[in-house]
């Protein structure tokens, strides 16, 4: 253990999803990625082919290994990994990681948790999305069960498994997850903010200065509540005539949306520091989903001084003292949502002081921060007994190469 608690360590970390994929799950571990790298860690990335322009892109303390994958049902932008097994174990014999982290659940992350125990070297996985929620908003309720099953199993093969909240740690507890540890997010303090606040984009929303522009930034999807964004808005619009409305993000309900409502601003889908001037030359964020495990787009808002509304869960529950710098809604309670909302347009006052405090609070959420926590894991883990533990032949940073068009059909 004392080694490993002043060496740099070489981390596997595989994801399906990743920059400049535009989600809170491939933010949040790109994020992670580079932090670690400031700090000298050594990081091979496995993830999948992102589309044929997709190159792999390496450098001081990186090594990109992409894979073959396909598209989600549904989530056509983002790609399942295929099963790897074989050739993770492969490449991990010749060169051992002193940690794999498995950042999402699909075939590819299954291969690694199998992978990795199978060659005893510690394994870290993460919660970041409630899939047996979702089935439920794309017509495959029935499923859920079997869906929450197969996530449980895998989560508990690893040796711990990451969550955003310590809400979402007593619900998996309560759910049969095993070796449960909280690891927050972090906002890049630099990016989000109030400097991005721009007049001209604000011009093109029909918005004046003294306006009240409402925003919602997410995915145009079913399971993200979008009728009571609608309800909400229209709701607040009684109490200020001028209120502008601008949804930022696209997915499966974005068409029937424009139709639907072509007086609002969809902006479609924006990313760094494109994605920031839309934050923050909004007032106010309006976050009706009811189907986070965190909800990036929360602590954002916050950091690019927005007074926003959300259920009283995940990172609004984290993060917002009710009336202090934020508003909070019980959680299912869509009338409580709608009052809150119309509280907001109809007073000033409180809308710029939430504003201010919301920044505030946001200047405490550093990456750094959280890093020092995921390290601090990192090092817990590695330091435990392990059966069958073998040492690294390896010393030096490469950590082997993955052949991307290998047939891999070994057993998950």
């Amino acid at each position: 253990m004392g080694e490993t608690t002043k060496r740099p360590l070489r981390i596997a970390v595989v994801t399906e999803t990743y920059p400049p994929e535009v989600n809170g799950v491939a933010r949040t571990i790109g994020a992670m990625v580079d932090c670690l790298r400031t700090r000298g860690h050594s990081i091979q990335l496995v993830r999948p082919r992102q589309g044929s322009a997709d190159v792999e892109a390496n450098g001081p303390g990186l090594e990109t290994v992409l894979r073959p994958g396909l598209p989600l049902p549904r989530y056509r932008e983002l790609r399942m990994g295929l099963p790897a097994k074989r050739a993770l174990l492969r490449a991990w014999r010749e060169h051992r990681p002193d940690i794999v982290q498995v950042v999402t659940e699909g075939p590819l992350g299954q291969s690694a948790v199998g992978a990795a125990r199978q060659l005893a070297v510690p394994v870290v996985s993460e919660f970041h999305t409630n899939y047996h929620d979702y089935t439920r908003h794309y017509g495959f309720g029935l499923f859920s069960k079997v869906v929450a099953g197969y996530l449980r199993r895998m989560h508990n093969r690893s040796d711990c498994t990451l969550v955003p909240t310590d809400e979402l740690k007593m619900q998996l507890a309560a759910a049969g997850y095993r070796q449960l540890a909280v690891v927050g997010r972090g906002i890049d303090l630099d990016l989000f903010g109030a400097h991005r606040r721009d007049a001209d984009l604000r011009r093109t929303w029909d918005a004046a200065e003294r306006d009240l522009v409402v925003a919602y930034v997410g995915r145009l999807a079913p399971e993200k509540n979008l009728p009571l964004f609608v309800e909400a808005c229209r709701a607040a619009q009684a109490a200020d005539a001028r209120l502008r409305i601008v949804l930022v993000g696209d997915g499966p309900a974005g068409e029937r949306l424009r139709t639907s409502h072509r007086e609002f601003v969809f902006a479609g889908m924006r990313s760094g520091i494109d994605l920031a001037r839309h934050y923050a030359s909004a007032d106010v964020l309006l976050f009706p989903s009811l189907t986070e495990t965190f909800g990036n787009v929360t602590t954002e808002a916050m950091a690019s001084r927005l007074a926003v509304v959300a259920f009283d869960y995940g990172a609004a529950r984290q993060h917002i003292r009710d009336r202090a710098n934020g508003l909070l809604a019980p959680f299912g309670k869509p009338a409580a949502f709608i009052a809150a909302a119309v509280e907001l347009a109809a007073d000033r006052n409180l809308r710029e002081r939430l504003r201010a405090a919301a920044r505030r609070t946001a200047e405490g959420l550093s990456w750094d921060r959280v890093v020092d926590d995921l390290e601090a894991v990192f090092r817990e883990v590695i330091g435990r007994p392990r059966a069958g533990r073998v040492a690294a032949p390896n010393t030096g940073r490469s950590h082997g190469r993955i052949r991307e068009h290998e047939a891999d059909r070994a057993p998950l």
